[in-house]
């Protein structure tokens, strides 16, 4: 079964990563390194089944081939899944001991932070590798990509607004934003910032309780998210809320939002062209983030990653363009895009080869 879904999926290679000595589960996948090395964060999840945890890190490493291709980045797509409790779970022998199989990689895969890990994890993972993006400042990193996530989602959001209504006025229309987390937060401020409308909702009542009282939202519960009044539903925690059940209460007549995978199935997406709502994929929109700590690998420049954000919104305009062209949903229109760059680039002779990923600039060590 294992090989069936390589196959289905078009992975390259998959790594299981064990040592009973630290408790350490994981698999690395890597998809797709045409562009040049596999780029994707590793996330830290309490998987039910270890088939579940496979399902998960197959369908995140794909999704990173296509963010970083629509992205324009010389990367490959691929991620890593740890299985366990980030709660409880973590400790610097776990993630040394992982650092060591990203390390046996040989720069064919570059990991970074996601889902239950964070800037500290990584930290260890960088003592045993330099196969690591998103490390602190101190090393000559980029910190948190957060904020970057969040300001390339603002691109994304202000391309799909002129898209559909004629203008990029933020402040004039009322959102829905569905987790507050360290993207979602940062979303919802820069929101704030600009004179929006918010609903928000999420799982953690604190994170809740700080938006109503420093951004102004309005605060409402898990399931009611999808039946408020607004014009933009914006996902930005787990992925799967748009499907069967959550898009015919939606108002909304544009999905925009941070988090991955928001459709939970491509009939879900041609519904949604079918309803007349813009939908901004996901993996152009977030792509902020990713974009922010690839430029580790050449030697980091905040105005340079700033000035990435902003191609964000052209390349949503691109999509969409390719999608009225075509006459395709747009999930569908940026899959087209990502494949034709993938394939042009494929066939192109490269007579120097790839080589190693160089991280200019960067110090190891405490």
């Amino acid at each position: 079964m294992i090989f069936e879904q390589l196959e289905t999926y078009g992975h390259e290679q998959v790594v299981f990563c064990h040592n009973p000595d630290v408790g350490l589960k994981a698999i690395i996948a890597i998809h797709n390194t045409v562009l040049g090395p596999a780029l994707g964060g590793t996330r830290m999840w309490p998987y039910k089944t270890e088939q579940d945890a496979l399902n998960d890190v197959l369908r995140l490493s794909r999704g990173m081939t296509y963010k970083n291709a629509v992205a324009g980045l010389n990367l490959g797509g691929g991620k890593a899944v740890i299985i366990g409790d980030p709660a409880k779970d973590k400790s610097e022998a776990l993630f040394r001991a992982f650092g060591q199989f990203v390390d046996s990689q040989g720069g064919r895969y570059i990991t970074a932070e996601d889902v239950g890990i964070d800037v500290n994890d990584m930290e260890y993972v960088y003592r045993e590798t330099q196969f690591v993006t998103g490390v602190h400042q101190v090393h000559g990193g980029s910190g948190d990509p957060s904020p970057f996530t969040a300001y390339g989602t603002l691109q994304g959001l202000m391309a799909a607004l002129n898209r559909k209504f004629g203008d990029e006025d933020i402040g004039k229309y009322a959102y829905a934003v569905q987790g507050l987390g360290h993207v979602g937060m940062e979303f919802a401020k820069l929101l704030k910032e600009r004179g929006a409308k918010l609903f928000v909702t999420d799982i953690n009542q604190e994170l809740v309780e700080r938006a109503v009282s420093e951004l102004g939202a309005t605060a409402v519960g898990l399931d009611e998210i999808y039946d408020v009044p607004a014009d933009v539903y914006s996902p930005c925690a787990l992925g799967g809320t748009v499907n069967e059940n959550t898009l015919p209460r939606l108002k909304a007549k544009v999905i925009c939002g941070a988090a991955n995978n928001q459709l939970a199935n491509n009939a879900i997406g041609d519904e949604i062209a079918k309803r007349g709502i813009l939908y901004a994929p996901d993996y152009a929109v977030n792509a902020g983030g990713v974009m922010n700590i690839s430029l580790e690998i050449d030697g980091y420049n905040r105005e340079r990653a700033m000035r990435m954000m902003r191609t964000i919104y052209h390349n949503l305009a691109r999509i969409f363009e390719i999608a009225e062209r075509d006459r395709i949903p747009t999930y569908q229109a940026a899959d087209r895009l990502a494949e034709e760059r993938i394939q042009t680039i494929g066939k192109l002779k490269l007579p120097m080869g790839r080589s190693t990923p160089r991280f200019q600039g960067r110090v190891r060590g405490l």
